[in-house]
């Protein structure tokens, strides 16, 4: 059997532990083993992390003053648009006869052709009183029937929830801005009036209102919730 030389000397070692066991080999090249540290999240600017966190850039969600979470710019525009697309499915529904009658209005007034085949000049006179004046009224009457329906969508149909139907599909609520109050009549109807009225007769006014909730702190309301005193806040269901 083979013997190892008399003279082989054992390996470089370090001094062993207290406790016995193997010390880890000496040596230039050995180096421990780093400890893993969790990562920081960089915050962001305007929002300090709160004292109690321990993880010194993490930013907490928006809260509203009862503690829910406040919607988001984008939950509350995908709203909006739903809302938009049924409030213009109505205006399609109430436009589309009287345009089809001033249609066949137009033709039944309209000058028989000539002997030859030609058509006459029409009238200016009947241009106004025929064409521009009925269509004219019938855009401010449609416009006078949306007004009631935002207000029997967004004011009667809301209070009972808090909800559109916008709202019941993007999970957010309207709420007022003191915790435990109700949700009345009366500030759901600053809300309209803000958002429809004054919206739709001042020229961007509505684009101003609705883009306020960007800039808006602490509660991130637009023009109309401010004037009514609500904010709108994400939910379960």
């Amino acid at each position: 059997m083979t013997q190892p030389p008399p003279n082989a000397s054992p390996p470089p070692a370090g001094s062993p532990p207290p406790g016995g066991g193997f010390a880890p080999p000496s040596g230039p090249s050995y180096a421990p083993p780093t400890q893993y540290a969790p990562p920081t999240y960089a915050g962001l600017p305007g929002y300090p992390p709160p004292a109690h966190s321990p993880y010194p850039g993490f930013v907490p969600l928006a809260l509203a003053p009862n503690g829910q979470p406040l919607a988001s710019f984008t939950d509350r525009l995908l709203a909006w648009l739903i809302d938009t697309a049924v409030a213009s499915a109505l205006a399609m529904v109430l436009f589309l006869p009287v345009f089809v009658w001033l249609v066949v209005r137009m033709v039944d007034q309209m000058p028989p052709p000539g002997p030859d085949g030609t058509l006459a000049e029409p009238d200016p006179s009947m241009l106004i009183t025929d064409v521009f004046l009925p269509v004219l009224l019938a855009e401010l009457g449609i416009f006078a029937l949306l007004l009631v329906f935002y207000w029997l969508y967004h004011v009667e149909y809301a209070r009972r929830t808090g909800q559109t139907l916008g709202k019941k599909v993007m999970k957010i609520r309207i709420v007022p801005v003191e915790p435990g109050a109700t949700l009345t009549r009366g500030a759901l109807g600053k809300r309209y009036l803000v958002e429809f009225v004054a919206g739709s007769l001042v020229p961007f006014a509505s684009y101003l209102d609705g883009f306020w909730q960007l800039w808006d702190k602490p509660w991130q309301q637009c023009l109309h919730d401010k004037f009514a005193g609500t904010v709108v806040v994400k939910v379960a269901a």
